[in-house]
């Protein structure tokens, strides 16, 4: 039996609080976009939670790209409440992830080509080189045309060594993205604390490894969302003052004390700071975004 149901929920597939007491398997939504029947009774028999990722929805002229969470509700004493269903919209990751994909297969098409470029400028380099040495020990009458081809033969080296150049330079570009990647990694985990970072309409740009273990969501499930639509065990309306201080135009730091409940529903406290994300210009603005502390106290 439908027991409740959120604004979103109505908002993509049309279930509000008309539903609630009505079976589940009369919805719509038991069977379509994905069966779920099947992965409630699972997830009923075996107490774990269940995913079901890459579904397709079809949504006017477009096609949303979702990951379905079926969770056990449990009580104190262990036995079960009820089944929770998530929908998430990973339309966005989903699409950045086919982007990037597809620039990666580029990427290796021209490193291929360069690759098969360079070989044949070398194999073009030996065999011009052998067409020099025997010419200068067949026919003196043919010296003109051996420094044509050595002036050639130069020609050639130069492009491949503006070849190799290019490819140098794309190796260092590399490995320096890599270790400021790696760095950045390494200082958001050292810190102890959850940390998002938001732009200015508050969708959520990063979101660290200490975030993820306080309130149970992953970056992939909660980059580009909104982060006043989070639906985690934090508040977000308590901290809605503190971002709109962060973001206006003289930036304003705070901190506030909230009660919450973690990913595995304990009670803890918390402490909430939201600091402007400023520009290298030094702007004291938050019209870059703002950068959000969370840790316990």
């Amino acid at each position: 039996m439908i027991a409740c149901s959120n604004r979103h929920l109505e908002k993509m597939f049309g279930v509000s609080s008309r539903d609630i007491g009505r079976p589940f398997r009369d919805l719509d939504l038991s069977y379509r976009p994905v069966e779920l029947r099947r992965y409630i009774e699972q997830t009923q028999l075996e107490r774990r939670t269940l995913r079901v990722t890459d579904v397709e929805y079809p949504r006017g002229s477009d096609v949303v790209h979702l990951m379905v969470q079926i969770s056990p509700l449990s009580g104190a004493d262990g036995s079960l409440l009820g089944v929770n269903l998530i929908f998430h919209d990973v339309t966005a990751s989903r699409r950045l992830q086919d982007d990037l994909e597809h620039a990666n297969q580029q990427l290796e098409a021209a490193y291929e080509e360069l690759q098969s470029t360079n070989e044949e400028l070398e194999t073009t380099n030996e065999e011009l080189q052998s067409t020099v040495e025997e010419l200068e020990t067949t026919n003196e009458e043919l010296q003109s045309t051996n420094e044509e081809l050595e002036t050639m033969n130069e020609e050639l080296q130069s492009t491949n060594d503006e070849l190799q150049s290019i490819n140098d330079q794309l190796r260092v570009s590399t490995s320096r993205l890599d270790e400021a990647n790696a760095f950045l990694e390494t200082v958001l985990t050292s810190l102890q604390a959850g940390v998002a970072v938001v732009d200015p309409d508050l969708r959520i740009r990063m979101w660290n490894r200490h975030a993820e273990d306080l309130w149970g969501l992953r970056p992939a499930e909660v980059i580009g969302q909104h982060f006043l639509n989070l639906d985690i065990g934090l508040p977000i309306d308590m901290v809605r003052p503190l971002l709109r201080g962060a973001l206006d135009a003289d930036g304003e730091s705070g901190e506030i004390r909230l009660e919450a409940v973690n990913r595995r529903g304990r009670a803890i406290t918390v402490r909430v700071a939201c600091t402007p994300l400023r520009s290298r210009d030094g702007d004291p603005g938050g019209g870059d975004g703002a950068i959000i502390v969370m840790e316990t106290a």
